[in-house]
């Protein structure tokens, strides 16, 4: 309880220096943020949701399928990364084209959106399996990484239907229609627990495949998904002038360029943060088996609380989108801020569940009574119970630091918050990460420690940035 309230009175404070205005201003714009972000929430939390359902499946075989699941699926988020981050690109370019109605511009961010990320989706697969070999050169437990890789192979394809299927949802997201992707998700996530089931357990006339079964289920969903989300635009009125009279003159220079200029610096944020956080799976994988898994558990439930701020950060990059098409920065200035309010607000909801049941959370993963393993599923719950307590205040900063990065992407400002995360992570998180995990008794309390630093230090710094180019734009 004594954390809890030090969280309330630290997020206060945060709270009281991102409040410059009214708390008034803020709530009425709550009810028209929330509308746009809560499918862009339900189709997040879709997303974690298949990671979280594979590990609970897997994890009831062991925890060191549970690790090798977290091993593989750390160079996949290295990839996803890249792919997300490049294709967020797009719904600045058309929510700013929507703000000003020019369709031309908008049909090509679409179609030049959609063939770079098939490219970059083709390249992350390949990269992948040419990069499989340095899963032995980690210092992993060999037992665990035996298991990943034939489920790294698996995993690895799915990344091109994942990275063209985020084409179309950022399209439909910059012109203000988050429930699509909305549906596709929470689809692909009942076919990935049917094909789990079946291929994991060896149920019915399935063989046992373990966790490869796991892959092969994420790969069935992400096809899905994709193939739902075409589908589900093309013959929606309001998109059908977009699916016809396709043409390969359409696929411009200029347009890939300027998707190009402002992705690149895109992905590289979102990389550098999903690096500091496989490398937070890597630490605990040199620590321990139990921790390696412990963290896995953790950052799961960490996962689900960041989904809200994912939600949020794409209502930012809408709507300051649209009002910086229409150059009204001080309306811009008005709803990014009470999105951050509304943001923390969620978060200390979060922290305090966190903090009050840290003790019972870990054991939907494992179980203590388990007879098979109990030592091991014992020392991960514990473990995972400290982490948890971490994460309450870390998933805040979290918070914070996604919102105002997706209202810095509405304003096209990609190239310094790209610097300033790379600053906050690897010359602040990772450093603190590495000795206190390694070279002190925390351990893997440790290592989430640094985590929190990095994600701090970023928060700060992004709203710095931010308040300086509002305040220069409507100057």
């Amino acid at each position: 309880m004594e954390l809890a309230k030090r969280t309330v009175v630290i997020f206060g404070a945060i709270f009281y220096i991102f409040a410059p205005m009214t708390f008034k201003k803020y709530t009425q714009q709550f009810s028209y943020n929330i509308q746009l972000a809560y499918p862009v929430i339900l189709g997040m939390l879709g997303h974690t949701l298949v990671g979280i359902v594979d590990n609970i499946m897997v994890g009831k075989l062991g925890a060191t399928e549970l690790a090798a699941v977290s091993l593989g699926n750390s160079f996949i988020f290295l990839a996803m990364s890249l792919g997300i981050g490049f294709s967020t690109a797009i719904t600045p370019l058309i929510a700013e084209a929507d703000g000003t109605s020019n369709f031309k511009q908008s049909k090509a961010a679409f179609y030049n959106g959609i063939f770079l990320c098939t490219i970059l989706g083709v390249f992350l697969f390949l990269g992948i399996y040419f990069i499989k070999p340095l899963l032995a050169l980690m210092g992993q437990p060999e037992a665990v990484v035996t298991l990943a890789k034939p489920y790294l192979d698996m995993v690895a394809v799915s990344l091109i239907p994942l990275v063209i299927f985020q084409a179309y949802k950022q399209f439909a997201d910059g012109k203000g229609e988050t429930k699509y992707a909305m549906w596709a998700v929470l689809i692909a996530n009942i076919v990935n627990i049917i094909v789990n089931y079946f291929c994991i357990y060896g149920v019915w006339i399935f063989p046992k495949m373990g966790i490869v079964g796991a892959a092969v289920g994420t790969l069935v969903a992400r096809f899905v998904m994709l193939v739902y989300m075409h589908l589900a635009l093309q013959y929606r009125p309001k998109f059908e002038a977009y699916f016809e009279h396709f043409s390969w003159k359409l696929i411009q220079k200029q347009m890939s360029l300027k998707i190009i200029k402002l992705g690149i610096p895109s992905a590289l944020q979102m990389f550098f943060e999903v690096t500091l956080f496989i490398s937070a799976v890597w630490l605990c994988g040199i620590i321990s088996v139990e921790s390696q898994a412990a963290n896995q558990i953790a950052i799961s439930y960490a996962s689900v609380s960041c989904m809200f701020a994912v939600g949020l950060s794409v209502t930012a990059m809408i709507r300051v989108g649209n009002l910086k098409g229409q150059n009204d920065f001080e309306n811009l200035k008005t709803i990014a801020q009470s999105i951050f309010v509304l943001t923390i607000l969620i978060e200390i909801i979060f922290a305090l569940i966190f903090v009050l049941f840290h003790e019972k959370l870990p054991t939907l993963f494992l179980s203590a009574n388990a007879l098979e393993n109990q030592a091991s599923n014992i020392e991960v719950i514990a473990i995972s119970a400290k982490l948890l307590l971490i994460a309450a205040l870390f998933q805040m900063v979290d918070g914070v630091q996604v919102v105002v990065l997706g209202a810095l992407r509405g304003l096209q400002d990609a190239k310094i918050p790209m610097y300033i995360t790379f600053v906050a992570y690897w010359m602040v998180g990772f450093p603190i990460s590495y000795y206190l995990g390694l070279y002190t008794e925390l351990k893997a309390q440790g290592v989430w420690i640094g985590l929190l630093a990095g994600l701090a230090t970023a928060a700060v710094l992004l709203y710095i940035r931010f308040i300086y180019i509002t305040k220069t734009k409507i100057s």
